[in-house]
């Protein structure tokens, strides 16, 4: 009896060993081929090592410039519209609508009255940035985020060139010309009263 338990035993140590074996030269032919490929690294892994670092910097200072433009709206817009999920929910809105992508612009719009923000605020940001359209190029994203925020900021705003073309009175064309009075409306004509009978 005591010899079958051995022979069990020992063929279970023998499966095991062969197991073992064959496991560790399907390793060992493993990691031969991949030191194979690895050898010397070249310029550009140790500049992929460097952009981890480059990307959580940029990552932070990003997360920090949002937490002051929120912080910024917030002083700058009293009410609802100035909170957090208001701002950045409007913002995307009216930037969606900027790129036509309406869909998804009358999604976000849903949550943003289900948070009590006020309709009437996107619609003068988006007034605004329609006025801004010549200045926005749109192959640079910065552009068209850091003009919503300013239209979320301030939906009244102008461009420079319309701003300054108001304040002042157009030049004369040619310089011996003489200017020209300003031509004034005249009231309407008002029917003459019938004489009496």
């Amino acid at each position: 009896m005591r010899r079958r338990v051995f022979e069990l035993r020992n063929a279970v140590l023998r499966q095991f060993a062969a197991t073992l074996a064959v496991s560790s030269l399907v390793l060992l032919v493993g990691l031969n081929g991949a030191s194979a490929q690895s050898g010397t690294p070249a310029p550009d892994q140790g500049k992929a090592a460097a952009q981890p670092a480059d990307a959580a910097k940029d990552a932070t200072a990003q997360n920090q410039r949002r937490t002051d433009e929120f912080a910024e709206a917030a002083q700058a817009i009293n009410g609802p519209a100035g909170n957090p999920e208001c701002v950045w929910l409007g913002r995307r809105v009216v930037r969606l609508m900027w790129r036509d992508d309406l869909d998804t612009a009358f999604r976000h719009l849903d949550l943003y009255d289900r948070f009590g923000c006020p309709g009437g605020h996107i619609q003068a940001a988006f007034r605004c940035l329609t006025r801004f359209g010549a200045q926005i190029d749109p192959k640079v994203a910065e552009t068209l985020d850091s003009r919503v925020h300013a239209c979320w900021i301030n939906p009244a705003s102008q461009p420079q060139q319309a701003a300054a073309a108001a304040s002042q009175p157009p030049a004369p064309t040619t310089g011996n010309s003489q200017p020209q009075p300003a031509a004034s409306p005249s009231p309407a004509a008002s029917p003459s009263p019938a004489p009496p009978k």
